[in-house]
């Protein structure tokens, strides 16, 4: 009888023990981060800065040389589609070439200052202003300088047409360019900004194409 009675008290201490070995894992499982909400403080303040510090080491080695080479050919590129433009408000004739012009200047300024700063962010070299060799004259449709002091010259319609001309060719190029990246680039916000230049340029050249009469 004795050793009946023995034999429950040690079935009960165990089964206690057990249990309170049960309680003390769930707690201490909650501790880690695993458990509800109240555990959680700890996790809440520690996630947001490792996501932060994973996305930031993220975005930093997510471009690479194609990206690089976009980045550095598009913004002289832009720079003188925009000094093209520039040109436009005294010499045009027509009003939806000044337009056209100022929509240019409007849309690619922005560009070359965010493509700027990617370059920057990467710690690549952003090309100095009014940097042009020989080898830029071949990138992407790029106006020569006896080109340019032709469109400076001209005023009236004459001016008209070769501004749209010339930045038909222009257009062109970048629209190149930017597939290009579309292709072979890493970095995200590049690649958007590429399908961007291919959409609206290839709008541009449709309309000049259409007020030169060739549409």
């Amino acid at each position: 009888m004795n050793r009946k009675r023995s034999l429950v008290r040690r079935t009960a201490a165990v089964a206690a023990a057990g249990a309170a070995a049960l309680v003390l894992a769930a707690c201490g499982g909650s501790g880690d981060g695993d458990g509800p909400a109240g555990h959680n403080g700890h996790d809440a303040t520690a996630a947001p800065s490792a996501t932060a510090s994973a996305s930031a080491s993220a975005s930093q080695g997510q471009h690479n040389a194609a990206d690089v080479a976009f980045a550095k050919g598009m913004i002289p590129h832009h720079r003188q589609a925009v000094e093209m433009a520039g040109l436009a408000p005294d010499r045009a004739q027509s009003a939806e070439v000044k337009k056209l012009a100022a929509d240019i200047e409007k849309a690619q300024d922005p560009e070359i200052r965010t493509l700027s700063g990617w370059l920057t962010s990467w710690s690549e070299e952003v090309p100095a202003e009014g940097a042009m060799d020989h080898s830029m004259h071949d990138m992407g449709g790029m106006m020569t300088a006896e080109e340019m002091t032709e469109l400076e010259n001209a005023s009236g319609k004459a001016f008209d047409t070769a501004f749209m001309e010339m930045m038909i060719k222009h257009h062109e190029g970048a629209v190149e360019m930017a597939k290009t990246e579309q292709a072979d680039g890493a970095y995200g916000p590049a690649t958007r900004m590429a399908g961007e230049i291919i959409s609206s340029q290839s709008a541009e050249i449709e309309k000049m194409n259409g007020l030169l009469g060739k549409g």
